[in-house]
């Protein structure tokens, strides 16, 4: 049996591989996510194969609860509120840890690593990681779901000596942790579930909103590595390769999103940078004049260009403006117009979120590109029609050494023939600095809701 079992679990961890390669690719991600179910329902299909397993009416209930309330939020849930979506998902898998790691504390006879006061050494080290690794996923996705779902200031929280009382906090946890495998001490245990959780809120308050995409992918890893306790726990090979390979995409994703900031992820759990009510009113960029048009001035301009690339950001996935773009780059097309859509790496609340918009909206994968890939080709656009970003086109990033975001790679907006900026005023983004390119002589400001500005400018097309 053990054998049998164990091919299986092998077979899943393998469907499991090729389901995060399908996921690198929006070409592939569909497949992906074939082999990713499909090596869920063999590990659990094999684990409850289990001689050992017992209570079947309670698991079963379980499976009946979760499945319900999982269906339920997939029909009913918005493309534009995935990344809340998210990082609820990550707390669940976080306090998953410190429930398992707890039931195996009180009764360790049921998971085979000893009995009450006598467990061994090395499941107690492993619980106490755990614990902790979960109790900090938890709270922290916590605070991320309410800064993403507007239930809470997206701005930095700070205060005197807020990271010198979270080193001393990690540190007291160390020593709980070390009392705690030395004695097997419940109070130990509680006190570390305790500070962990307080951690997790403590290390995401102070992040602002324009590092929410590099917060979702670091929680993403965090969930991974306590899955991957939990595997140790329940002596389960697939839960501990699965949580490996959650933990580390997801760190290697976290750093590819630093690296698209041009930021270290020490700067971004220190920085505190970027909030939702840090951008400054319109009033306050001085005597500067934007040029302002209309939908009409916007389609008469994209009609009679030879290429347009289209930049999508957070403000489309707000207004849920992707069909819309998708409408107008269909009435262009029609027209003998080039249309490419530029992505940047980290526009949007979490890593993908525009690829995963303009998935829904149905615009074709080829015609979507990185920011790598389609950077020098803004030079030879006739328009580049922006709409709903801002700091991820701010060409002070390129010029200015003392702005924040400066080094950040961009998108090169700027060097196209036009560039058309849908925006609903002129207040700065999550970062907080004012984007000198509203200004310039070869923009046009295209002021309203982006959504129902595509609409407008789809319909001039006609």
């Amino acid at each position: 049996m053990e054998t049998v079992t164990g091919f299986a679990y092998l077979i899943a961890s393998v469907l499991f591989i090729l389901a995060l390669r399908g996921l690198s690719s929006p070409e592939q991600a569909r497949q992906g996510n074939i082999f990713g179910i499909a090596g869920m329902v063999i590990a659990v299909l094999t684990t409850l194969a289990n001689p050992e397993v017992i209570s079947y009416g309670t698991i079963i209930l379980g499976m009946i609860i979760g499945g319900s309330i999982g269906t339920f939020i997939a029909l009913r849930i918005q493309m534009t509120a995935l990344p809340q979506l998210v990082a609820a998902f990550h707390s669940l898998v976080g306090l998953a840890a410190v429930f398992v790691a707890t039931a195996a504390l009180y009764h360790p006879e049921a998971y085979g690593i000893g009995i009450v006061g006598q467990i061994h050494a090395g499941s107690l080290i492993e619980m106490a990681i755990g614990t902790a690794i979960g109790a900090i996923t938890f709270s922290g996705s916590v605070i991320a779901f309410l800064k993403l779902q507007g239930l809470m200031s997206g701005n930095p929280i700070v205060f005197p000596m807020q990271h010198p009382l979270n080193a001393l906090i990690g540190l007291v946890i160390l020593a709980f942790a070390i009392w705690f495998c030395v004695s097997e001490s419940y109070t130990a245990y509680w006190l570390i579930v305790l500070l962990a959780f307080l951690v997790g809120f403590l290390i995401i308050i102070p992040i602002g909103g324009a590092d929410m995409p590099v917060v979702v992918s670091m929680l993403n890893s965090y969930s991974g590595w306590a899955a991957c306790g939990i595997g140790f726990t329940l002596q389960n090979p697939a839960l501990v390769i699965t949580g490996a390979l959650v933990g580390s995409s997801g760190a290697i994703l976290s750093y590819i999103m630093c690296r698209g900031m041009n930021r270290s992820i020490i700067n971004v759990l220190l920085g505190g940078f970027g909030g939702e009510g840090a951008a400054p009113a319109a009033a306050a960029v001085g005597d500067r004049t934007a040029k302002s048009g209309s939908a009409e001035d916007a389609a008469f301009i994209m009609k009679n260009a030879s290429k347009v690339i289209i930049v999508p950001g957070y403000g489309m996935a707000v207004a849920q403006a992707q069909h819309a773009v998708r409408e107008m780059s269909d009435k262009l097309k029609a027209e003998g117009v080039e249309v490419t859509y530029a992505i940047h790496p980290v526009a949007g609340r979490m890593p993908g979120h525009m690829n995963v918009l303009l998935a829904e909206a149905n615009v074709p994968y080829d015609e979507v590109f990185e920011l790598e890939e389609i950077n020098h080709e803004f030079s030879t656009a006739d328009v580049a029609y922006v709409i709903g970003a801002n700091d991820i086109t701010n060409p002070l990033a390129r010029t200015d050494p003392g702005c924040d975001i400066y080094g950040m790679p961009i998108l090169d907006v700027d060097k196209a023939g036009t560039t058309l900026f849908v925006k609903r005023s002129l207040a700065s983004g999550y970062a907080g600095i004012d984007n000198p390119l509203f200004f310039a002589d070869k923009t046009m400001m295209l002021f309203g809701d982006a959504k129902k500005m595509t609409e407008e400018i789809a319909q001039a097309l006609e």
